[in-house]
């Protein structure tokens, strides 16, 4: 595992993954934590909690993630290609995390299993909401 600093945004994060993509998914993942009821809620669709999750993507994050084993860019220098940074699309990464709680949800149905919280089994409290650093 490499270690990977991911910017996107206000986000900011260093983290371990095998791959860029991983590391990308990952700080989108640590993200949206606190948007995981939307899978709860029976009255929304896969298609509600889909917009739901791009609304809020492009409200709050950069468009493109920026991922590096070198270290953050300063804020003038977060869209600039060093040829150090690997670039990788927010809608596209918010895409595959929501492919990811549909497809656990549609999972626990498919098993038999109990009914269980997206919250529950992402361990996550609202009042643990990651809290990403800031941009310098």
């Amino acid at each position: 595992m490499s270690k990977f600093y991911v910017q996107c945004g206000p986000v900011e994060v260093v983290l371990t993954a095998d791959t860029v993509e991983q590391a990308a998914l990952n700080a989108v993942d640590r993200s949206l934590q606190n948007h995981l009821w939307i899978y709860d809620d029976a009255g929304l669709s896969e298609r509600d909690c889909h917009d739901h999750l791009m609304l809020e993507a492009l409200m709050h994050m950069a468009p493109t993630i920026r991922v590096s084993e070198r270290g953050f860019a300063s804020v003038d220098q977060v869209n600039v290609d060093d040829g150090h940074a690997h670039f990788i699309g927010t809608p596209e990464t918010v895409e595959h995390w929501h492919q990811l709680m549909v497809g656990m949800s549609r999972l626990f149905v498919a098993a038999g299993l109990t009914p269980r919280s997206m919250e529950a089994v992402a361990g996550f409290k609202a009042s643990e909401q990651p809290s990403p650093r800031l941009p310098r």
